[in-house]
């Protein structure tokens, strides 16, 4: 019997109702392409946020607004551990994620053969039963491919005393990219991460803008130095760092910043914000 992991941000981050979540979705949506024509753009890699709908959701798609042309697809999604439980590294090898447009499938063979290859994960549940950065990303999904996606969640650990972090994150990375390489099948990784947490906007700005420099320019080492350099919040830095090396595997030779917002976009309070960015690679 698969495992069945209920929604844990339905309600929270989004919608619990499936009529007002659709909705909540095609406003994001609307939002993302507002006086702006949409220009359809190859890439294999791309961050996007996680927060609330309300606040990050019309970021993320402009992301998932270019999808439509990618069917049929597949995902690896790279989310941060806030609570830290469970395994630092962690997969899971099958089951279904639930959330009120239905049931995402894992790609158990996938999964098996990151396991397999990348001593380094764990297939292990509990890192994913009470984390939303991997699980806000599928409504979006559902939205666009219904059910005809797979996909695999992958639980990175963020400590920024982490001194094995990069070096894991590099050997992650270089396995997921040899994985997709060496599949038949369509897949694009997404390293689920915000930005600046609860700063003034000002401070947001520069020290994201400076971050986000180094993801442009494909420099995972970078990236993670600036991040200490600054005592940045960034809470998904590890998925984002492994996404990067991932991506110059892949092919690209450097990223493109499709929108850094913050949450004073959305309520005007510039006093204590969260930044967001979509990037694609």
């Amino acid at each position: 019997m698969l495992y069945l992991r209920p929604p844990v941000a339905a309600g929270t981050f989004y919608d619990l109702d499936v009529n007002r979540l659709k909705k909540q979705i095609e406003a994001s949506f609307k939002k993302a392409d507002e006086n702006k024509k949409k220009k359809i753009q190859k890439f294999d890699v791309a961050v996007v946020p996680h927060a609330g709908y309300m606040y990050s959701g019309w970021v993320a798609a402009k992301v998932y607004s270019m999808l439509g042309e990618k069917k049929p697809v597949n995902f690896i999604i790279l989310g941060t551990n806030h609570y830290m439980f469970g395994s630092k590294y962690a997969t899971m090898k099958r089951g279904l994620w639930k959330t009120p447009l239905g049931t995402a499938t894992v790609h158990e063979s996938m999964a098996s053969r990151l396991l397999e290859k990348c001593e380094l994960l764990e297939n292990d549940v509990i890192p994913h039963q009470n984390e939303h950065s991997i699980e806000v990303q599928l409504p979006f999904l559902q939205y666009v491919f219904g059910d005809d996606f797979k996909f695999v969640p992958i639980s990175i650990a963020c400590d920024i005393a982490d001194n094995a972090l990069i070096d894991d994150c590099i050997f992650i990375g270089k396995s997921i990219a040899n994985a997709v390489k060496s599949s038949k099948e369509n897949w694009l990784i997404l390293a689920s991460s915000d930005f600046s947490h609860y700063v003034p906007q000002k401070l947001a700005e520069e020290v994201d803008t400076y971050i986000i420099k180094s993801i442009l320019r494909l420099n995972e080492k970078m990236f993670i130095d600036r991040v200490i350099e600054k005592n940045a919040s960034v809470c998904g830095f590890g998925g984002i760092a492994t996404a990067v090396v991932a991506a110059k595997m892949l092919g690209s030779k450097k990223g493109k910043l499709l929108k850094y917002a913050t949450s004073a976009d959305i309520t005007g309070d510039r006093s204590a914000v969260v930044g967001y960015a979509s990037i694609i690679m």
